[in-house]
């Protein structure tokens, strides 16, 4: 098959089970809307597992993995529709306690948090001292909006302060924008975006930046990178950063493009050329996760 008959369109994941081992699925838009999981999302899980696929739950969300495993069991999915579970927030606490690389290791323990309160497990038992203010701080770790109802402009004056201190940037979620149940809500990526069109210095953690994926192929072990199958509706987190790391991908229109697709019904022409303008072409195509 050749490259201008991609995306191939298929109803649910069970059309190409057999060709894939592992799978790398996002969480949000993908397993459930941030409120409460997708039924057809859990019970293709489920059905992977029970056929003996090894799937990494992979989300660009800026906590560490057992706090997103905690609210899964609160969402109801149940523990055996997955096997591991790897975030942007993990990968950026690790990142912040080894200091793997020079832009990490160019900086001090003290951290702004730009962000909610409970994100704070991205930057707790790894050496770092929260502080009050801009001026105090070595570095700003953004992990989103305080408020669902924030805009980019609601922190233009910290970013302001950031840039006069010249002050680098730690993003723990590249994602721009998420959907909480019905309402599309910013993230650290558009915070970090405008603090990069100003002149700031940043360092993203998570899909599509290799990091947070070397940790998954680690949990997948033993599979060949042709067996492995990413899934998520990001063109230009999901979708970009499988391309990038040389495996397959399904592309959910249903989720954050909803809007540009036409959502529960994708056409292969519309994608591909959103595909083009944004990110890498994905192999397949459905409108959710369904088996």
């Amino acid at each position: 098959m050749s490259d201008t008959d991609l995306p191939v369109m298929i109803d649910g994941v069970s059309a190409i089970a057999d060709q894939f081992d592992g799978y790398l699925v996002d969480l949000w838009g993908c397993v459930h809307n941030g409120i409460e999981p997708y039924p057809e999302a859990v019970e293709a899980l489920l059905n992977l597992a029970a056929q003996g696929k090894t799937i990494s739950l992979l989300s660009n969300g800026p906590r560490r993995g057992v706090d997103l495993i905690a609210r899964l069991d609160q969402m109801g999915v149940p523990r055996e529709a997955y096997h591991y579970v790897m975030s942007s927030g993990e990968a950026a606490w690790h990142a912040l306690a080894d200091r793997p690389d020079e832009f990490h290791a160019g900086f001090g323990n003290r951290v702004f948090h730009m962000g909610p309160p409970r994100d704070e497990s991205v930057f707790t038992g790894n050496g770092l001292l929260k502080v009050d203010t801009i001026s105090a701080a070595d570095f700003i770790l953004n992990t989103g909006p305080v408020e669902y109802s924030h805009t980019v402009g609601t922190y233009q004056k910290l970013l302001d302060q950031a840039l006069d201190h010249e002050l680098p940037m730690v993003c723990a979620n590249p994602d721009l924008v998420v959907h909480i149940g019905d309402d599309l809500v910013i993230c650290a990526g558009l915070i970090a975006q405008r603090y990069e069109e100003m002149g700031g210095r940043v360092a993203y953690h998570g899909k599509p930046y290799p990091s947070v994926y070397n940790r998954c192929f680690e949990f997948l072990s033993g599979i060949e990178k042709q067996r492995i199958l990413g899934i998520g509706d990001g063109l230009r987190t999901d979708i970009l950063g499988a391309g990038q790391q040389g495996i397959s991908s399904l592309f959910l229109s249903a989720g954050i493009h909803a809007e540009d697709t036409g959502g529960m019904v994708p056409e292969r022409g519309l994608i591909r050329d959103l595909a083009t303008r944004i990110a890498s072409i994905p192999n397949y195509a459905s409108a959710r996760l369904r088996w």
